[in-house]
């Protein structure tokens, strides 16, 4: 399973359904969030992982524990372990989590008051997903976490690239509008993964919208 699979598909589906029907928020909205939220989480596992080792041997022992990618093939068990998903959170941005939910929120047009809570119900499904594709691609130890973790990231943007008529392009220009219509023609979801992934500060500035923010954020210089 890509990650845009996991976005697209049955389990991100069914996820975005139940924050609709908890929070008030459109399925779009949701499913748009976790199209951004999944890279940037495991962009910034990345860059743990590969700067601390200690970080790459506790990520790699909670997948093994907890993550064992079973939630998406039951992905009711989000809203039950989303007091997990806000640890998780916490752990992953640290001092950054305010600010990164502030800028998912003014992109999104999802409230503050909410972002949070459908956030900390999506990172369960994207850690599951990471365990299910550490355990599908053999890594045993943290030392392989980095090149995983980059892996799906590279996979993500080859595929936004190859197939440019992806329905998720549709529902991410409609809900994140206004800096993919700077860049008409261009594919959205290509635009975001490219920033997070890091394409240096002067493509960030060039991209309007969420993606050139969260790559500011992510790059922090």
């Amino acid at each position: 399973m890509s990650l845009i699979e996991l976005i697209t598909g049955n389990a991100g589906n069914q996820v975005a359904s139940e924050a609709e029907n908890k929070f008030g928020i459109s399925k779009n909205q949701v499913i748009a969030l976790l199209a951004v939220a999944a890279p940037l989480v495991i962009s910034y596992l990345k860059k743990k992982s590969q700067e601390n080792s200690e970080e790459a041997d506790a990520l790699n022992n909670a997948l093994d524990k907890d993550h064992d990618g079973s939630i998406l093939n039951d992905p009711s068990q989000a809203a039950a372990r989303q007091q997990e998903g806000g640890s998780i959170l916490d752990h992953i941005f640290g001092g950054q989590k305010a600010t990164v939910e502030n800028q998912l929120s003014k992109n999104t047009g999802i409230s503050m008051d909410k972002i949070g809570p459908i956030m900390a119900m999506l990172a369960p499904l994207i850690m599951g997903y990471i365990g299910k594709q550490k355990q599908s691609s053999g890594v045993t130890s943290g030392g392989g976490l980095g090149d995983l973790l980059g892996g799906i990231l590279g996979g993500a943007q080859s595929q936004a690239q190859a197939e440019p008529s992806n329905p998720l392009n549709d529902i991410l220009g409609n809900v994140l509008g206004g800096g993919s219509q700077a860049n008409a023609g261009s594919n959205p979801l290509n635009d975001i993964l490219g920033s997070v992934l890091g394409g240096g500060n002067q493509q960030q500035q060039s991209q309007g919208g969420l993606g050139g923010l969260l790559g500011s954020i992510l790059g922090g210089k």
